[in-house]
């Protein structure tokens, strides 16, 4: 017993020590390698598990390479030069303001999309009037539909709309849908295969072969994403999954997008799908039509929802105007949809997933902070922030910028609570204002400044997002549709409470400490 237990301990100090190396050879970021070196010196054998079931950084490894060469190759062979030039032309990227466009490089480079132009937009804030519009739009549907979903819950909205894919499907409609498998591990297969025997082609994000990689990939690399595209004309992005609770209790914002921008959003549905081994068709033509005005799909869905829409001409000086609307609206009836008339709006869909070499979406947020020269606002549920994007926020406040962010008064885990709040005081002492925000949970993910740039996806500030999952976050570049962020940002601090300073040091002792615990270990969450 004596030897087995001495060899027990010497292959646990060799794992240990193994461990140890490949962490700090391992190129990921430090706070993370620091976190994960802690942890498994004090609880060894625990941190151990931990580590090899969401710590292994497969990001650049072979299992991804080989993944996104496959859809690389596929996309190759498939789609004609027309498709090449609207997606990673950048023959629009001179109608961008000339201080804006070194970030639209940044965000293309590496083979990820540039900016397009001849879009329409909506920018949605509740989960009535998404459900509804897209709801009408799968009705409308002629020839297939794309939907990949981070959260698919199993109860009435959900089950509404599954049953609309099923009966697309019936009618010879092509129904492709992605579904995360840890996110929803809830659901029965049995909820799954019932879609099948309609016709709707499922696949799980994601199923390697091997399974220590299997167990690995699904427990640390997520997809995120909240996309959907309708006949290569219609698509929805944001970030409200398909769930009630955006019915009553969440706040959030979501985009419904018609013109080239969609074949942003189909580019990076047709890279997860052939990463999830999902079948595609020859002909990718199809996914892909050059137009930037739906017609009558728009028209029927105005008709439909104009009784709580606002419509946005350019005359409205510019979207300012909407913060007069929003001032007369209790912010408990913040169920608005904002309908820009205009339909040229500039949109850059920038994926992120982790076998891109650069994290697109975590360099154009620190991009975007830094350049900023007027006022940064941001919305995010849960703000654990890189160093790299912690001291973005800092200097820009410390140089005058108004920077202010809005969390979550109660966070939905229990251990983000804590983890957001272990940031404030940094924040606070270089001037970021912090806002908690009261009643209905904010999910939203958005980012206004300078009365130009808007960010509307499904990325949060914190590790994960920015080097974990697979993400999509759209970047617009114009005047009204930041002013009408910011509105909306402004609107809902009428139902946010600031943090000071001088509160946040009267904090009891207990919340100091357990802040101080989970801070050593954000990087993990």
């Amino acid at each position: 017993m004596a030897i087995v237990s001495a060899i027990f301990s010497v292959m646990l100090i060799f794992l240990i020590i193994g461990t140890i190396i490949v962490i700090i050879f391992d190129s990921g970021d430090s706070a993370t390698k620091i976190a994960w070196l802690l942890i498994i010196t004090i609880l060894p054998i625990i941190g151990l598990l931990l580590y090899f079931m969401v710590g292994i950084n497969l990001r650049q490894s072979r299992y991804f390479k080989n993944k996104h060469k496959k859809f690389i190759d596929i996309f190759g062979q498939r789609a004609n030069a027309q498709v090449h030039k609207l997606l990673f032309g950048h023959e629009k990227d001179h109608r961008v303001k000339k201080d804006y466009r070194t970030l639209t490089q940044l965000l293309s480079c590496d083979g990820s999309t540039c900016v397009t132009d001849g879009n329409g937009l909506e920018i949605i804030t509740s989960g009535h009037r998404k459900f509804e519009l897209l709801m009408e739009d799968l009705e409308n549907a002629k020839e297939y539909i794309h939907m990949e979903y981070f959260y698919f819950r199993h109860d009435k909205g959900a089950q509404q709309i599954k049953e609309m894919l099923m009966k697309k499907a019936r009618e010879g409609v092509k129904v492709r849908f992605i579904h995360e498998n840890i996110a929803n591990i809830d659901i029965l297969p049995g909820y799954y295969n019932e879609m099948k025997k309609a016709g709707v082609m499922v696949e799980k994000f994601t199923k390697p072969r091997w399974p220590l990689i299997n167990l690995v990939t699904q427990l640390n690399y997520r997809d995120h994403r909240k996309i959907v595209v309708i006949d290569g004309k219609i698509g929805y992005a944001g970030g409200m999954n398909i769930s009630d609770d955006y019915f009553v209790k969440w706040r959030d914002t979501h985009m419904r997008i018609t013109g080239n921008a969609v074949a942003g959003l189909q580019y990076s549905f047709l890279n997860t799908w052939i990463t999830a081994d999902g079948e595609i068709d020859d002909d990718f033509a199809k996914y892909f039509p050059m137009c930037a005005d739906v017609g009558s799909a728009v028209k029927v869905n105005a008709e439909a929802a104009r009784d709580t829409d606002i419509d946005l001409n350019e005359e409205d000086s510019e979207g300012n105007g909407i913060a007069e609307v929003l001032a007369k609206t209790p912010i408990q009836s913040l169920d608005m949809n904002f309908k820009f008339k205009n339909k040229d709006r500039l949109i850059q869909i920038v994926p992120d997933e982790p076998e891109s070499r650069w994290g697109h979406i975590h360099m154009g947020a620190v991009w975007a902070v830094q350049h900023a020269k007027k006022y940064i606002y941001i919305q995010t549920p849960y703000f654990v922030p890189p160093e790299p994007m912690l001291q973005a926020l800092q200097s820009a406040a410390l140089s005058g910028v108004d920077v202010r962010v809005m969390v979550p008064k109660k966070a939905d885990l229990f251990f983000m609570g804590p983890a957001n709040r272990s940031y404030f005081k940094e924040c606070l002492e270089a001037g970021v204002k912090i806002y908690e925000r009261t009643g209905r949970f904010i999910h939203a993910k958005t980012f206004v400044s300078d009365d130009y740039l808007s960010e509307i996806g499904s990325a949060n500030m914190d590790f994960r997002s920015f080097n974990l999952d697979y993400e999509l976050v759209a970047y617009i570049y114009d005047t009204t549709v930041a002013n009408v962020n910011k509105a909306i940002f402004l609107k809902d601090l009428e139902a946010s409470k600031e943090v000071t300073l001088e509160d946040w040091e009267r904090r009891p002792w207990y919340q100091k400490f357990s802040q101080r615990i989970i801070r050593l270990f954000a990087a993990l969450l």
